[in-house]
């Protein structure tokens, strides 16, 4: 449901509690962190304090927003009451969790148990403050003790459950229940943490790795949390200092920038387990994980003063900002999870937008300000999955303070061209729509799968091209990868052998193709150029050599040298798209409608353009052979997840697809293409566009591939070996962008095959002097100007110059 301004209103004075309990962080006390001045009240008063954060707070059951909410939690925590076994001889507390030694049924029973404390410590639910609950609960947690998670027990199976997921909902359970947990089980449970979770620093299992990103946050939590309800002050201050990583002087720090491996890097990525482009799952996890941790020692004896904390404010703009459109967070940053069933687009969104609020009510007040105004517009424009109906009571107070606040006012879509050189990511944002490039290469996985999840993500980093339109916000979220042809990802060049299921085993696996070359550059902030050398998995031939331009309402998308020796066909696709459970989007192929019928599949050998009805249109230059299908496809999330915690239903989900591509042929050698996107635009801009061609192809083979936009003075170039392309040379592999307005010259370069050490672009113009420049690019002027740009050890960042006529 929508928030109502009516409702909104009301809830002033409900939010501040939980506003003023996570109290912000600028403003801790100057006191003595000596364990001999800290009193039971500092331990208990930030025990009330994380009471708060777990359930919202003061609030009123009555507000209809906020009653919402308290329906979902009675609906969820009621369905788990009812399930509970209570009995004397039981083996399990929940039939479907048995044996209950198994980690993820002891983990799962662990967040169910959690489900339940939430709602009798939350006002107006059917089990809030019930003695009979309480008594269950506390019975239900001995036996999981005495029966599975106890500190002689041995690690087996996914360490996750043993390390964080269930010592975080036990310390969880234990706040919530407070002086309910007889003093004698809470020094158990208090044991086991020590056991398997002892501190934020060191992986249990394996004591010389040290943990880094989204699991140190979570450890942190835990053992800020052990040392509360312990009164422990050596255990709050090391879940503080292992945020900073004071262990091993700020090595794993999560307030520092990183070059390689896990963490935020100064581009805006985020990667986790070294090599998988994160800043979706574990990305959000980390930033929410930290912002529950600071506000929760906030204006303490343990507060966080940590000077670098800076950088998770940066995140925010920087990594987060970004991949978030309209409250969604994009899937090609949510790794292998989006095969979540329960954990799609908007959720993650939610549970970013929910972290940026509440690092917001410790963050210095300009920033602050900003990312609610953001905040407040991605609430106020996403009526697809409303904020409503995803938050829990907690995330629901802070965004009605948000959407009630007068003075906050919505900001409009970001825009820009992102290149996040350090995860392999291309994001370029105009005012209603957006574009993703998922790439992949030696640094960066093209998939993670394990533990039974994205069993089908076989090609989704090898160029999957997401568009998010401002209008359709559902297009990944309703049943997309269940049901979606994994082997025609939009943007992705196929061979079509037949693949075996990733990731059934135990643990994570990931993939890393051989090439070098995946990324681009970025100018103006406006404009983008990407390119990726394509290197079939094992078992396939298949070569080739992709590019992206990156324009105001254009994408353009061009391939060489597509090879391949394997007998198979290969495929480029240009579109397919979920047209919902029972989408008739019409289509046009060069102006003419083809048939609505489920089934109907097209061959049209010289094709210029194509329509899809509210979605845009599809130009192919010069005229290629399209092959289009309309068909309906039923899948099930069980088909993809099979995991512990996470596996899917295996109810049949039906979606309607049109697919739009490219047959290169059985065995290709040297093959090419060339489309262009042009996302919201109506069937007679597509025809205008197709007949003027205001973008020009200057170059698609094995040196270079280039576009010319005239309208806009730009020319975008990616060099694959030292050449010419549209009177631009290059010394050796570069992405270059030149954009010239009267006397004023913009350049950008990169080499994001990081294979160089130098490389000079010479321009078609005379060019007298620099106006600004980084300090990696010299210019030499004149006639036949040439800029020479340092980009060895420059990570495939952009290089920028302006220059003057």
């Amino acid at each position: 449901m929508q928030l109502s301004r009516r409702t909104l209103l009301a809830a002033g004075g409900a939010t501040a509690s939980v506003v003023l309990a996570a109290g912000p962080a600028r403003a801790a006390r100057n006191r003595t962190q000596e364990a001999g001045q800290i009193t039971g009240d500092d331990f208990d008063g930030l025990l009330d304090r994380a009471r708060t954060l777990l359930t919202g707070g003061a609030f009123d059951p009555a507000d209809p927003d906020f009653a919402v909410g308290v329906a979902a939690l009675d609906s969820t925590a009621g369905a788990l009451w009812d399930s509970l076994d209570r009995s004397t001889g039981r083996t399990a507390l929940w039939s479907d969790l048995s044996p209950l030694t198994d980690p993820g049924n002891f983990g799962q029973s662990y967040t169910r148990l959690r489900t339940l404390a939430v709602a009798w410590a939350t006002p107006g639910t059917a089990l809030s403050g019930r003695a009979e609950t309480a008594e269950a609960l506390v019975g239900a947690l001995r036996f999981a003790y005495d029966t599975a998670y106890h500190p002689t027990a041995r690690e087996t199976g996914n360490w996750w459950f043993w390390e964080i997921g269930a010592p975080r909902a036990l310390m969880d359970c234990c706040v919530l229940l407070g002086g309910q947990v007889p003093a004698a089980d809470l020094a158990d449970y208090l044991t086991v943490v020590d056991r398997f979770c002892p501190d934020a620093d060191r992986r249990t299992n394996s004591p010389t790795l040290p943990e880094t990103g989204a699991n140190r946050t979570d450890k942190a939590v835990i053992v800020a949390l052990r040392g509360l309800l312990g009164k422990n002050t050596d255990k709050v201050a090391s879940a503080r200092d292992a945020l900073s990583d004071v262990r091993d002087s700020g090595r794993n720090s999560l307030f520092r920038y990183t070059t390689s491996g896990d963490g935020f890097y100064e581009d805006g990525s985020f990667v986790q387990h070294g090599e998988v482009a994160y800043t979706g799952s574990y990305g959000t996890v980390l930033l929410g994980g930290a912002a529950w941790l600071l506000s929760l020692l906030a204006d303490s004896p343990w507060a966080v003063t940590d000077p670098n904390v800076s950088v998770m404010y940066e995140a925010v703009e920087r990594s987060f900002v970004p991949v978030i459109f309209d409250g969604l967070m994009m899937d090609a940053v949510r790794g292998r999870a989006i095969s979540r069933e329960r954990a799609g687009d908007h959720q993650d969104g939610a549970a970013a937008v929910a972290a940026i609020l509440l690092l917001a009510t410790g963050a210095p007040a300009d920033l602050a300000a900003r990312w609610r105004s953001v905040v407040k517009g991605w609430l106020t424009r996403n009526r697809t999955t409303p904020f409503a109906s995803l938050a829990s009571l907690p995330r629901l107070a802070l965004a009605k303070a948000v959407l009630a606040d007068q003075d906050i006012h919505p900001a409009e879509r970001t825009t820009g061209s992102f290149v996040f050189a350090g995860m392999d990511r291309v994001v370029h944002r105009r005012p209603g729509w957006a574009c993703t490039l998922s790439l992949s290469s030696k640094r960066i996985s093209a998939y993670e799968a394990g533990n039974g999840e994205n069993l089908h993500g076989w090609y989704t980093g090898d160029g999957m091209t997401y568009l998010y339109d401002g209008d359709d916000l559902g297009q990944y979220h309703d049943g997309f990868w269940p049901t979606v042809d994994p082997y025609r990802l939009p943007g992705t060049t196929v061979d079509t052998r037949p693949r075996e299921d990733l990731g059934t085993g135990a643990g994570t696996s990931t993939y890393r193709p051989s090439n070098a070359v995946a990324g681009g550059a970025g100018l103006d902030s406006r404009y983008g150029a990407a390119a990726m050398e394509l290197i079939g998995a094992p078992g396939s031939s298949l070569r080739a050599r992709k590019a992206w331009f990156l324009l105001d309402n254009t994408v353009v998308a061009l391939g060489s040298g597509i090879t391949s020796d394997d007998g198979r066909t290969v495929e480029t696709v240009i579109e397919n798209r979920n047209l919902g459970a029972d989408g008739r989007n019409q289509l046009l192929v060069d102006g003419v409608p083809r048939s609505v019928e489920q089934g109907r599949a097209g061959a049209f050998d010289r094709a210029r353009w194509a329509h899809i009805e509210g979605v845009g249109g599809y130009v192919l230059p010069g005229g290629s052979a399209l092959r289009t299908l309309r068909e309906e496809r039923t899948g099930t999330w069980r088909a993809i997840d099979t995991g512990a915690d996470t596996g899917g239903s295996t109810d049949p989900v039906t979606r309607r697809y049109l697919t739009l591509w490219l047959d290169h042929g059985s065995s290709p050698a040297g093959a090419g293409y060339a489309y262009v996107l042009l996302p919201g635009a109506s069937a007679a801009a597509t025809a205008v566009w197709s007949a003027s061609r205001p973008v020009r192809i200057v170059a698609n083979d094995a040196t270079a591939q280039a576009v010319e936009d005239r309208r806009t003075g730009l020319t975008a170039v990616h060099f694959w070996a030292a050449g010419t392309a549209a009177g631009i040379t290059a010394s050796g592999p570069a992405t270059v962008l030149v954009r010239r307005r009267g006397a004023r010259v913009s350049v950008a370069v990169a080499d994001p095959g990081r294979t160089g050490t130098s490389v000079t672009v010479g321009l078609p113009f005379a060019v007298r002097a620099v106006a600004g420049a980084d300090d990696t690019v010299a210019l030499a002027p004149g006639r036949s100007p040439v800029l020479t740009v340092a980009v060895g050890g420059s990570h495939g960042r952009t290089h920028r110059a302006e220059l003057i006529q």
